[in-house]
């Protein structure tokens, strides 16, 4: 009698399993600080995440990929980079994305929740925060004090723009306000093009880099809903849904892989990382 996989597998899982096999909706995950985060540290990139959004998508008996996300922001570009890639998978594998928001959505971490055909919130997840922010420090009168004398030659009259050891140059100012404003409107018009027609607040409200709590982000129509991944998922797709994670790499897989730590020399660009960081996170009180 010839081998039936079949019928083996029938002697182990039900047959209406085998005839109606439940979807499967895969989840990926994006929490943290979004573009390089120093050595030691990995960020959300696109060189990091490419990967396991294709395993995502290429899955068999796909009912939807789900984005889990927990970020303050960071990288502009790293943000339209991730989430125009989520976009061309979904629409190249006609597969509708869901972005679940857990503690923070904010700035970045909403931009990557926009590339989702609905957001779902928790009542207190922190939600919002369109707008672009350049921060730093100048130093020119310590520099005075200490009796140090920096010596800068450029090539450019525009070179050395900013630069923290000069007094501040107000031409200098006005030139970056024009450059946070080109990026701020494409925030905006990723949010216009993603939330077309669910939007319930006047722009000067919703793109002035305020942040709300899920709840009231779902009154404005900067989300749709609230609720959970799990229970989201089988309220949707039945108790039985497969659930499918897709993650980066480990960062300690990483590190026996060959990507050791920095040396002491990269110590202070790595105490840098953390606390810009952690900076980020605290503006949102996490």
């Amino acid at each position: 009698m010839a081998f039936d996989p079949r019928r083996a597998l029938g002697a182990v899982l039900p047959l209406p399993f085998l005839r109606n096999p439940p979807p499967v909706v895969a989840v990926v995950r994006l929490a943290g600080v979004i573009g390089q985060a120093g050595p030691w540290r990995g960020g959300l990139t696109l060189e990091s995440l490419n990967e396991p959004l294709e395993r995502a998508f290429r899955l068999s008996r796909l009912a939807a990929v789900a984005l889990v996300v927990n970020s303050p922001g960071g990288s502009p570009v790293q943000s339209a980079l991730i989430a125009r890639r989520i976009r061309e998978l979904a629409e190249e594998k006609k597969v509708r994305v869901l972005a679940f928001v857990e503690d923070v959505g904010a700035s970045g971490g909403y931009w990557l929740a926009t590339a989702a055909d609905e957001i779902i919130v928790d009542d207190c997840s922190v939600i919002g925060s369109i707008g672009v922010v350049s921060a730093g420090f100048g130093f020119p009168a310590l520099l005075e004090r200490l009796g140090v004398e920096r010596r800068l030659e450029t090539a450019g009259e525009r070179k050395a723009m900013l630069d923290p050891f000069r007094p501040r140059d107000e031409a200098e100012v006005v030139r970056l306000r024009g450059l946070l404003d080109e990026l701020h409107e494409t925030f905006k018009t990723q949010v216009r093009n993603r939330r077309a027609g669910r939007l319930k607040a006047p722009e000067e409200e919703l793109f002035s880099g305020e942040f709300w709590t899920g709840r009231r982000a779902v009154e404005l129509g900067l989300a749709d809903g609230l609720g959970h991944l799990q229970g989201e998922l089988r309220r949707r797709f039945g108790e039985k849904v497969v659930i499918r994670r897709t993650q980066q790499p480990r960062r300690w897989l990483r590190l026996r892989l060959g990507a050791t730590g920095p040396d002491p020399r990269q110590w202070t660009e790595a105490a840098l990382a953390a606390a810009e960081e952690r900076a980020l996170w605290a503006r949102y009180g996490l």
